[in-house]
């Protein structure tokens, strides 16, 4: 099975004018917008700030590093049947050396202390996201909402997909661009969210 990796650059403002660079075995980052700083780090499928530092935004990662990737299933698509019927875990796998960089990007030590941390993937694996740096980062679990709510949100947008109630597409955007305003209105029971999920 062929996999390739969009990054979603066109959220986050991010842009490369090579159409295609390898990720790794069987992964292939795709962009095709044209050149502008920031650029793409090479041989990490990932956006990098000048500095080289990434900056959280609270709760959400710098969508200069982290702007989201997805994964295409051979002939361009991961379908809802993908999505709602396959395991993600023959689909997870993040390298050592991938693991380590979402903490290092971000300015944090590697390993910090069990539980505080979760090297998250923004655009989840049950809505189709990739293991690649550019959909990484070390999500703190405080304050909150961190990863246990952000959790959640997955586990909320995946069964709207599965339900036929949101396309794929729109669910990785929302948790691509601003997923605490998803957490936000399923706190509050607005719109059919609901804050109990699990």
């Amino acid at each position: 099975m062929r996999v390739v990796c969009i990054t979603m650059f066109l959220l986050a403002g991010c842009s490369r004018s090579a159409p295609v660079a390898t990720m790794d075995a069987g992964h292939s980052f795709v962009s095709t917008l044209s050149s502008a700083t920031p650029v793409l780090a090479p041989d990490s499928g990932k956006c990098v700030p000048d500095s080289g530092k990434c900056v959280a935004r609270g709760a959400l990662p710098d969508p200069v590093c982290t702007p989201g990737a997805t994964m295409i299933i051979e002939a361009g698509v991961l379908d809802t049947n993908t999505i709602c019927n396959t395991p993600t875990g023959p689909r997870r796998f993040v390298p050592f050396e991938v693991h380590q960089l979402a903490f290092t990007e971000y300015g944090y030590t590697y390993p910090e202390p069990r539980g505080e941390f979760e090297v998250d993937h923004l655009i989840p694996l049950e809505l189709g996201g990739d293991n690649v740096i550019a959909n990484l980062w070390a999500e703190p679990a405080e304050p909150r909402p961190g990863f246990h709510e952000k959790d959640k949100v997955e586990n909320y947008l995946h069964k709207q997909v599965c339900s036929g109630a949101m396309t794929l597409a729109d669910a990785q955007k929302q948790i691509a661009t601003d997923w605490l305003s998803v957490w936000v209105q399923m706190e509050k029971g607005h719109g059919g969210f609901d804050g109990g999920l699990d």
